[in-house]
């Protein structure tokens, strides 16, 4: 199954990561104050401690139970940029940092997981790569549409193995990639309840491996992966899934998706994203696309295809703090013939944002969203449009 991605930080988490940070610095006699503004920033605790950051984890996602705790620690590597000579004049372009992290988590539905995760770049062989391996048991509910034209929730345990990893490289002196990732993943699969497992789910589904193997296209321009002010990330893959490659099913999966980020004057920054994906043949049900936006619980709306799109707008009251509004609609189908007749689905919602390392341009902050089901918040840790 897909990493959900429920490492959602409260406002809990922020207070006791600054007090882990003020000890240390108090060890280390790194100052907590940014030399600009002398307002609290840790780019220097950062750097100086060799990019460590002990993150606690408060779990938000609604479809994990709502509520849960782990921890993170992280460290940061900043990376030489790019150095190249186009027609006789020298040309930088930045390179971000290498981020490299552990993660242990439990929520008060029982679900727990365990990871270890790295993206970097090879600077000088203009590489970009990403790998993570993790371990978890999942207890999540999936929807359908009984004859009777009622939905039903059913409660589903997962047990999964994943293990992903990516390369691409840079095109010359473009901002364009292409590579290939290769995803296996083991699941396990029983009823979160006594009850047996709904009947959807296939006899080959409840134990069994998917090996998919992606090529990559992407271009990225933006100023900053952690909370972008200008530029475009868009991004393509296509992958196959057979035997061959370790995969007890056969299927095709293509995963597009678009973020555009344009600054209006000095304190306002709009952004745009575009979503989708669609698979062919047979993958497993929880493999399927859903939509995935603030306030929708993740897996709540599936089908063979979906698509979305977000807009967020966020204003800069000063040089630390930032107000966001966001909002955003999309749809889950089987068959474009069917996306005319299929319900919009919509959420929105409003938060804040503190410039919390100047010299990462890393904000952080706590959104409120609204989904047509229920209520939801998150801590954001840089841009809250991940993948």
């Amino acid at each position: 199954m897909r990493l959900i991605n429920a490492a959602r930080l409260t406002g809990v988490s922020i207070l006791l990561l600054l007090q882990a940070m003020g000890v240390h610095a108090q060890k280390k006699k790194v100052s907590m104050r940014d030399s600009l503004d002398r307002k609290f920033d840790m780019s220097d605790y950062i750097i100086e401690a060799n990019g460590f950051v002990p993150v606690p984890i408060i779990i938000t996602e609604p479809a994990l139970g709502g509520f849960g705790g782990g921890f993170a620690p992280v460290f940061l590597k900043k990376k030489p940029p790019y150095i190249d000579t186009v027609n006789g004049e020298v040309k930088i372009t930045p390179v971000a940092p290498d981020i490299t992290g552990g993660l242990a988590l439990y929520t008060i539905n029982n679900t727990w997981m365990t990871g270890l995760f790295r993206s970097g770049t090879l600077v000088k062989s203009r590489i970009k790569y990403r790998m993570a391996i993790a371990f978890a048991n999942v207890n999540i509910s999936y929807f359908r549409t009984l004859p009777n034209e009622t939905e039903k929730e059913f409660e589903v345990n997962i047990k999964t193995l994943p293990v992903i990893g990516s390369a691409i490289k840079r095109l010359g002196v473009s901002h364009w990639y292409s590579g290939l990732q290769y995803l296996f993943m083991y699941s396990k699969l029983a009823s979160g309840n006594d009850e047996a497992l709904p009947d959807f789910v296939k006899e080959i589904e409840k134990k069994s491996t998917i090996g998919l193997l992606s090529g990559i296209v992407e271009y990225d321009n933006r100023d900053n992966i952690f909370s972008p002010d200008n530029g475009t990330r868009f991004h393509v893959d296509g992958g196959y899934a057979n035997t061959i490659l370790g995969s007890d099913y056969e299927f095709w999966k293509i995963n597009y998706y678009t973020n555009m980020y344009r600054q209006f004057g000095k304190r306002l920054v709009a952004g745009l994203r575009i979503d989708g994906q669609q698979v062919f043949g047979n993958p497993p049900f929880y493999f399927l696309p859903y939509i995935d936006m603030r306030g929708i619980p993740a897996e709540r709306y599936q089908g063979r295809a979906d698509i979305l799109s977000e807009l967020e707008f966020r204003y800069d009251f000063d040089y630390r703090w930032s107000v966001v509004l966001f909002g955003g609609t999309g749809k889950a189908f089987d068959d474009w013939s069917d996306f005319g007749s299929t319900n919009w689905v919509t959420s929105g919602g409003a938060g804040f944002r503190y410039l919390l390392a100047r010299k990462f341009k890393l904000r952080v902050g706590i959104d409120l969203a609204k989904g047509p089901d229920t209520w939801a918040y998150y801590l954001v840790f840089g841009s809250n449009w991940k993948k």
